[in-house]
C-alpha cells in the first residue's frame, strides 16, 4: 500500500435510492459511470442490470482505480482518466449506453486524507489534486498567480464577497506550504464566529481551478446526451451552485416541447438529500441530483 493512500476506505454512496429511482436499472443494461470512485453507486446499479461485461468505470484517482480492481476485478471495464477525456474517447469508439451517471462531488477519502489536500482543518500539503499525476496543484497556484488572479479565482470559484481581500492577504503572507496556514490567514479576513469555516469557499475555489472542472463539465455535459442510446437514463449529482446551474442549463437546453428535443427532464427540480440520509451522511446536506432520459432516436 501506498504510505499516503488511505487506511481504511469509507464513502457513502450519496442519493444511492433516489440515484436508482432515477435510472431505473434493468437486467441486461449498458452503464457508464464517469467518476465511479470507490464503487458504491456502481455496486448497487450492477446488482440490477446483472451485466458487468457492459459496464465501463471511469475515474482519475490512483486510489479509486485501485479500489474499483480490488472490488471489481476484471468484470468491468476501467479506465483511469478524467470523465472528459473517457467521454471523448467513448464518443470517438461509437459507444453508448443505456444508463449514465456523474457524482461530481469529492469522495469522504479525499477530505479525511491530510496528504490530499482538500481539507481546511487537517494540516497537509496544498495539493488538491484528482489526478496526482497532473503538475498543477493548489500549492502552484497559491504560491505563484498574482493578486488579481487570484481574486478572480476565489470570486469566480468561491463566490466570495471578500475575495480581493483574500486574495491580498495571501500575497502578503506567501509562501504557503501547508493547508492549514492557507486557512488561518483566510480566516483574517472574515473576524468573529460563523456556522461555515471561512476558509471553505477559498478551498473550493482553488480545488476548482486546480481541477478544472467547470470547463469540463462544460464540455462533457453533451457528450454525455450523445453516449446515451435511445431511452437511455442520465443522472448527475452536483454539490455546489456553479456546477448545477451548468448541468440545469444544458438539460434545459436539450429539453422542452421542441420537435427536435433530444431529452425528457426526470427532475423538475434537483432532488436533495433526505433527514434520513443526513443523519448518516452529513456531507449530502448540499448535493442536488438532476436526471434526464434520451427521447430523440
Amino acid at each position: 500500500m501506498h504510505p499516503n493512500e488511505p487506511k481504511q476506505i469509507k464513502h457513502i454512496p450519496v442519493l444511492l435510492e433516489e440515484v436508482l429511482q432515477c435510472l431505473g436499472p434493468k437486467t441486461g443494461e449498458s452503464y457508464l459511470d464517469l467518476t465511479a470512485g470507490y464503487g458504491g453507486h456502481a455496486s448497487a446499479i450492477l446488482e440490477r442490470t446483472g451485466q458487468p461485461e457492459l459496464a465501463v468505470l471511469v475515474d482519475r484517482d490512483n486510489y479509486a482505480i485501485s479500489e474499483l480492481q480490488q472490488r471489481f476485478g476484471d468484470s468491468v471495464s476501467i479506465r483511469q482518466q478524467d470523465f472528459l477525456t473517457a467521454s471523448e474517447e467513448l464518443r470517438a469508439e461509437h459507444v453508448s449506453f443505456d444508463l449514465i451517471l456523474a457524482d461530481l462531488g469529492v469522495s469522504s477519502p479525499h477530505l479525511n486524507e491530510a496528504d490530499r489536500g482538500f481539507a481546511f482543518t487537517l494540516t497537509g500539503p496544498l495539493d488538491m489534486r484528482m489526478d496526482q499525476s497532473q503538475t498543477l496543484s493548489a500549492e502552484t497556484i497559491v504560491n505563484s498567480y498574482s493578486e488579481s488572479e487570484l481574486a478572480d479565482i476565489i470570486w469566480k470559484y468561491g463566490e466570495d464577497p471578500k475575495a480581493r481581500q483574500i486574495a491580498r492577504l495571501i500575497v502578503g503572507n506567501r509562501p504557503f506550504r501547508t493547508t492549514t496556514e492557507l486557512a488561518t490567514v483566510v480566516a483574517k479576513a472574515w473576524p468573529g464566529h460563523s456556522r461555515v469555516h471561512p476558509a471553505t469557499r477559498t478551498f473550493q475555489a482553488l480545488r476548482i481551478a486546480v481541477n478544472d472542472e467547470l470547463r469540463m463539465l462544460e464540455l462533457a455535459l453533451p457528450l454525455w446526451l450523445q453516449l446515451l442510446n435511445p431511452g437511455g437514463r442520465l443522472a448527475v449529482i452536483s454539490f455546489h451552485s456553479l456546477e448545477d446551474a451548468v448541468v440545469k442549463r444544458v438539460l434545459q437546453e436539450s429539453s422542452g416541447d421542441r420537435y427536435d428535443a433530444d431529452i425528457r427532464l426526470l427532475t423538475k427540480r434537483p432532488i436533495t438529500a433526505s433527514a434520513q440520509e443526513l443523519v448518516s451522511n452529513p456531507r449530502a446536506r448540499s448535493a442536488k441530483l438532476r436526471a434526464a432520459v434520451k427521447i430523440n432516436t
